[in-house]
This record gives structure tokens, sequence and C-alpha cells, in this order.
């Protein structure tokens, strides 16, 4: 063989070995790629669990740059502070507004995908069950709960100018010399807050609260006395406000904060204000923490978390506040006194508040079962439902569900939304006319309420307006001082039967504070049920976006 065969024979050779090496060299790093790759997916299904949520709550929360707060809806009025020093700081932040104790429930379930909590009160943070994830929660102000009772009603009762205790309240309530409107004690803070003040107070202000306690006889006969007061409930704090400046009632509980934005709309109205009273042997009291979600070692959102912190419990930011009634400590105010404390409506920010102390998760649980189940005022509730033609297939499946849910004491005793056995429900349904009416006595008797549920059938036009007016005549048989009185009326389409003059003649004529609270469904016009609801006080709930939910929150207003 020739010199130059054997040089192209080598040069051959070099260049296979050459590709041989190039591809050994490629399947390594395929390979190192699909390992490097396969373990990343291990390691993201390994974690899922311990962050609650799904594979993509998790890619969300490691390659979101976007710092997300969990906020009280009472937070709101700060929202555009917040942002606006996010953005100066260059923070990317992002605002959810819950009811407190929505706020529990989303953080115990699976969407944990939150760096911040903001929330009114640390016993909340409490009744997680990961409380170990906040971390360097620290009070950003003091909002007191406290009831406010219109200026002529407080001299008739002595309060003016005088040290009141729970005790006072309570003889004026049971006397029936008074009587007041709340919020929810199971959905809300302040209901669940103020509940619990006057249910350690009446114990005697023990060191610390027992479920042992909870079961003395005059203790729970005294806190029936006290709910035997409330005239009407809400769902949400805001909607109370709304509810008192449009009803005629002569007291409420509500934050201390609110009060007196309340009584600055009362007296621009050119109404009598609220007097606000401060039992001297303890109030309820809200910190509203602001508290890191911590799930990681995500150095940069710790830094956003602290600059965030600091903007809250500025000097800048507590002026604010305190224009606004917020307290900076459990006295008052620490810069300049605000006018927001008007002494002439019994607030004196130079006098220490008596804050009450709260029980444990245990006994906390225990003291709103107590109230669902033996405590809470009785309510008659009459539904009125719609079974025309147009609520055939998923309408009517939906509704059958929905009054399950809240018939079942054991599905609603979950969201305490339960009935009691001092209850009384009502069930009317309708089409172009009243179809049937059916009730219960006994709110744990409801099994043959379930089996008229399940037994409907649709057909017909739509009439909204004589359900309604039979609601009244049923519920006005009924004395207000032993119940709370409601309706709820859910209807998918526009009325074109009845008329809104008639109902509202009938209303006027009953004389009669009976809220109406109407649930929108498929639909629904709006304009028809706004009508009603707004005449009697009451609101619109949108079920558009699932029935059962909007039947779960609407039974929280009754």
């Amino acid at each position: 063989m020739c010199m130059e065969g054997k040089s192209n024979l080598k040069k051959d050779n070099n260049e296979k070995l050459s590709s041989t090496r190039k591809a050994l060299n490629d399947s390594s790093k395929s390979f190192k790629i699909v390992w490097g790759f396969s373990i990343l997916i291990v390691v993201i299904l390994f974690i899922v669990p311990f962050l609650g949520g799904g594979i993509n709550n998790a890619i969300q929360y490691f390659s979101s740059k976007t710092f997300r707060i969990i906020s009280s809806e009472s937070n709101k009025l700060f929202d555009d502070e917040i942002e606006e020093y996010a953005k100066e700081k260059g923070i990317d932040i992002e605002i959810d507004h819950y009811g407190d104790l929505e706020i529990v429930d989303i953080l115990n379930s699976e969407d944990q995908s939150y760096d911040a909590v903001w929330i009114s009160n640390s016993i909340w943070l409490y009744m997680l069950d990961n409380s170990y994830l906040i971390s360097d929660s620290k009070s950003i102000a003091m909002d007191p709960v406290v009831m406010g009772v219109s200026m002529s009603k407080a001299k008739e009762l002595g309060f003016v100018g005088e040290d009141i205790y729970n005790k006072d309240i309570l003889d004026a309530v049971s006397s029936n010399k008074l009587k007041y409107v709340m919020t929810s004690v199971t959905k809300t803070n302040t209901g669940a807050t103020a509940y619990l003040g006057f249910l350690n107070s009446l114990a005697g202000s023990p060191e610390v609260l027992t479920s042992e306690m909870l079961k003395d006889e005059t203790l729970v006969n005294n806190m029936k006395s006290f709910f035997k007061g409330v005239e009407r409930v809400s769902g949400d704090e805001e909607y109370l406000q709304d509810m008192f400046l449009n009803g005629k009632y002569e007291a409420v509980i509500n934050y201390e904060s609110t009060l007196i934005s309340l009584n600055k709309k009362l007296t621009s109205q050119g109404k009598e204000p609220l007097y606000l009273l401060y039992p001297v042997d303890g109030v309820a009291l809200n910190d509203m923490p602001f508290g890191y979600i911590s799930r990681g070692q995500d150095e940069k959102k710790k830094e956003d978390f602290k600059t965030l912190q600091d903007f809250l419990r500025s000097d800048k930011v507590r002026k604010k506040l305190e224009d606004k009634g917020f307290r900076s400590w459990y006295g008052g105010v620490k810069l300049n006194p605000s006018e927001a404390f008007n002494k002439e409506w019994g607030i004196d920010t130079s006098k220490y508040l008596t804050v009450m102390k709260y029980p444990s998760k245990g006994v906390m649980n225990d003291a709103f079962d107590l109230y669902a189940d033996v405590l809470r005022k009785p309510a008659h509730v009459v539904f009125c439902l719609d079974v025309s033609g147009s609520m055939s297939g998923d309408g009517i499946r939906e509704l059958k569900e929905s009054m399950r849910y809240i018939l079942d004491r054991d599905s609603a005793r979950k969201d305490r939304i339960q009935f009691s056995d001092s209850d009384k429900i009502t069930i009317i349904t309708f089409n172009y006319d009243v179809s049937d009416v059916t009730e219960t006595t006994s709110g744990e008797d409801t099994s043959s309420l379930i089996e008229f549920v399940d037994n409907l059938s649709v057909g017909g036009g739509t009439n909204i307006y004589d359900p309604a007016k039979k609601a009244m005549d049923i519920l006005k048989e009924y004395d207000s001082d032993t119940y709370t009185r409601t309706v709820i009326l859910m209807t998918d389409g526009q009325s074109n039967n009845g008329s809104f003059y008639d109902f509202s003649s009938h209303y006027s004529s009953i004389n009669q504070n009976i809220p109406v609270y109407s649930i929108t469904f498929g639909d629904a016009y709006f304009k028809d049920l706004d009508e009603i609801s707004s005449f009697t006080n009451g609101k619109v709930f949108d079920g558009k976006n699932g029935l059962k939910k909007a039947f779960g929150e609407v039974r929280s207003y009754s």
C-alpha cells in the first residue's frame, strides 16, 4: 500500500474516532439533562405535599417574583399607599382581600402561594393548622370592637359620662330597654371577637376561659339574654354600616374606627351620632398583625416583607391610621391627637383600655359551637325558590344540592351555618304564582324539607313578587323579639308576572322590619331583585358562580 493510501486510511479512522467521541459526549450531555430534569420533577413532587397545593401552585410560587399579600377586607383603604410605596421600592405586589375567617380557611387549604398575611386579629393566626409558617408578625394598629348607642338612648340609659361594665349592657338588653345589630359571630371578626369579649367578661374575667366554664348555666342564660337583643345580623362589617344607615336601629356593634366613620356620616346627614361604650372590665381588641409566610429560603421576598412591614409601622402610615380612627397602642394615639377621636362620642384616648384575654383554639371552637347550637337568637327563615321552566336541567339540580347543604346539619355544621332546634324554616316554591308551602318548627328536624326539595319539579313562568308577599304574611305573625326574621329569594330569570308596586304596598302595610336577601342565578334580572332587596334594606348575592356558595353566604345574614 502506498504512503498516500495509508495516510487516507489513518485520516478516515481518526474521523470515525472523533465522530464516536462526539456522539458519546452528546449522549452524556443528554443523559445529564434528562437526569437533572428527572431530579427536578422528583423534588417538585416531593415538596408539593408540604406546600399543600398542586404542581401549578408549586411552580407559580417558585417562579413568581410578585409579592402576594392576603389581607382583611377592612384594610382596603390602605391599598393605594402600599402599592405606591412598593412601586417606589421596586416591589411588584398583589393584594387579595377576604373576610378574616375566610383567610383562615384559605391558608388552611391548598392555596398557599401567599407571601404575607395582614389580618385583623392575631387570634386567627393561632387558628391555622400550620401556624408555624407565620413568622415576624408585628401589630400595625389597634382597633377595639365596641357597641355604639344612639346618643339619646345612651343618655336615657345613664351611660353618658359614666364607667360602664359589660353587665350594665347586658342588663339594658335583657330588660328589653336596648336592641342592637351586629355581624355574624361565626363568619366575621367583629362578631366573633365581640362575642368572646362578652363571654369572657360575663364568665367573671377568669385568668383562662375553659370549656368547662362554658357549661355554666348562669353564663349560658346570660348570653342567651344578651343575644335576644339582636335585631339584625350582617355577614360582613361593611354591609352592617350601610344597613344601619338605611334602617332605624338604636345600637350597633362594630370596630371603633368603623363607628367613627359611621358617626361622621350620621352627623353629615343631620342625624344624631352614636355614643361609644368601653366597658372597664374588658373590651375585645384587634391588633392588625402583618406577618411573613415562610416556605423557603427566598431572601429577596423576606427583604421585601421587612420593607413593607417597616412602612406600615412608619409615622407616615401611623398618622393616616390615627386620622381614620385607628389607635397606636392600648391607650390611644402616639402622634398628635386626631379629631377622629371625638370626646363627645364617648372616646377617651387618655384612658388605658382593659383588654380581654382570648381563650385557646380548642375553647374558641367550643364557644362557637355553643353559640350556633344554643346561644344564637332563634331565626325564622323563609326560602322562596324558583321552580319555573327555565330552572330545568342544571338549574334545579344545583338548587337541590344547595338546599341539601343548607338543611343537612352535618354538612352545614362544617361551616357553622346549621339551623338549631329553636329555628323555624319555611319553603315557598313559585313559578308564575306560589306553588307550594311547607315548613318545620325545628331546625334540627329537616328530613321532610329535604325530601320535599328532592321531589321538586319545574315548569311555568316566573313571578317573584307574590312569593315575597306570602313570605311577609307568614313572618309578620312571629314576634321579632323572639325571632330574627329573614326572607331568602332565589330566581334564575326575569319576573313576567306580578309587580313591584303590589309588593312594596303590601310590605308597607304590614309595617314590619323584615329584610329580603336575593340570590341571582342563571339569567336572573338583577334590577328586579335589587329593587326588592333595597326597599327592604336587604342585599343581593351572586349565585351565578356557584349557587351552593351563595346560599352558604346568605345564611350568615340570618
